[in-house]
């Protein structure tokens, strides 16, 4: 039996997410702008057709599935990994902290050269438009953040999670995990993340703050190499 997290990108696209989704009823993606993430309805060669008229040459999408992905045959693979999903195993509560504050376009900026640095995973200008962030300001300087990402119904996805180098070692990460998935919690859905399998540390601390993993998922990043 399927899980609507088996799909994540397809059926945020399809059902709460569907004002970003371009693409048709066989291959749907987000305004790349947002983020690259996108998905087939299936593995025929109708879908993997659909996907790749969605791509200009040299643009990559993000594809994440509970089963394997199929070859792209005019794409290139950029990462090929498996990820854990991970769920809450209850609700979390919600918290206060008075260092926690809500960020908005005006912190587009520095959001975005957080996350190049610390590498929480695909991360853009217009991330804010899927969810609310949250971040932590030190002498003028984000050194933390997260927020929210992809949505289907019940569950919010917990991402851009990230602290600065300089700052790591002192419990932001925790506290920014914690406030976010206390927000979602309050909103009544469940929260999930995603982590790379290999990152046992990473895993690991989310076992110990309350997920449990509930599957393995195949992650490709792949690049348009070729327009026809």
């Amino acid at each position: 039996m399927t899980h609507i997290l088996d799909r994540p990108a397809w059926n945020a696209l399809a059902t709460i997410h569907a004002a970003f989704a371009e693409g048709t009823l066989l291959a749907k993606r987000y305004d790349p702008s947002i983020v690259p993430f996108a998905a087939m309805k299936d593995d025929t060669s109708e879908s993997i057709a659909a996907l790749t008229d969605l791509a200009a040459a040299n643009e990559t999408l993000a594809l994440v599935e509970a089963r394997p992905i199929p070859a792209l045959p005019l794409f290139e693979t950029v990462i090929d990994a498996v990820l854990v999903q991970m769920l809450a195993e209850k609700p979390f509560e919600r918290i206060a902290d008075s260092r926690i504050m809500a960020l908005s376009e005006q912190d587009a900026a520095d959001m975005l050269a957080l996350a190049i640095l610390t590498k929480p995973g695909p991360f853009t200008l217009k991330a804010q438009s899927l969810g609310k962030f949250w971040g932590i300001r030190m002498d003028g300087r984000l050194v933390a953040m997260g927020g929210q990402r992809m949505r289907q119904p019940g569950f919010a996805e917990l991402s851009g999670l990230c602290v600065h180098p300089d700052f790591q070692g002192k419990g932001l990460g925790k506290l920014m995990l914690r406030f976010v998935a206390g927000e979602i919690s309050a909103g009544n859905e469940t929260v999930y993340l995603h982590a790379y399998k290999h990152n046992e540390g990473a895993v690991g601390l989310y076992r110990s703050l309350g997920f449990a993993i509930r599957s393995d998922m195949y992650f490709h990043l792949v690049k348009r190499t070729e327009t026809s």
